[in-house]
């Protein structure tokens, strides 16, 4: 179980080249548009918290969950004014309606059962889940190909947690999922 799950160094997470690579600013822009009146946020997977530093830059509310232990920590010391959390995407520890907006990055193709993943994650959501992922297709870096996640598996499981594919955004290296109810 969690055989898939990011367990490398910290300190790759905030390589300048994964982060160029994650298109931080243009994911941010792109998860905000045509949203108003929004300010609490769940990033689920934060890793090192670089998402989540980028939405508390913006003055969200932010909160980080990660199941990785060793991760919160480093969230913590990069994003001061977030709460972080030990937990699993299939199992949030929130209540119905907490956040704004959830965001993936980089998590879904981790986890043990994608539509419990997607179920939590349109049960604790107001408005909108952004997940961001590795095409499904062999590329320079990132999981194998057979980790990654299909558009139609994840079409197919946002369906089955209530959610409709709001906006699908193909970016140099990943795709950017936008799901609403």
């Amino acid at each position: 179980m969690h055989e898939k799950r990011f367990n490398r160094e910290i300190e790759r997470l905030r390589d300048p080249d994964r982060i160029a690579r994650l298109e931080v600013a243009r994911v941010v822009e792109l998860v905000l548009a045509g949203l108003e009146d929004t300010k609490t946020f769940l990033d689920i997977g934060t890793g090192s918290g670089l998402f989540a530093e980028q939405f508390a830059a913006k003055g969200f509310e932010v909160t980080g969950l990660d199941a990785n232990p060793e991760m919160i920590p480093a969230a913590q010391m990069f994003v001061p004014t977030a709460q972080f959390r030990i937990g699993v995407a299939e199992k949030l520890p929130f209540d119905d309606h907490s956040f704004d907006i959830l965001f993936m990055g980089l998590l879904l193709h981790e986890v043990d059962d994608l539509e419990r993943a997607l179920s939590e994650a349109s049960r604790v959501m107001k408005r909108r889940i952004a997940i961001l992922e590795w095409p499904h297709e062999v590329g320079e870096f990132g999981p194998p190909l057979e980790h990654r996640l299909s558009v139609e598996k994840i079409a197919s499981a946002a369906k089955e947690a209530g959610l409709k594919m709001y906006q699908q955004e193909r970016l140099d290296h990943l795709v950017l999922y936008i799901l609403e109810k």
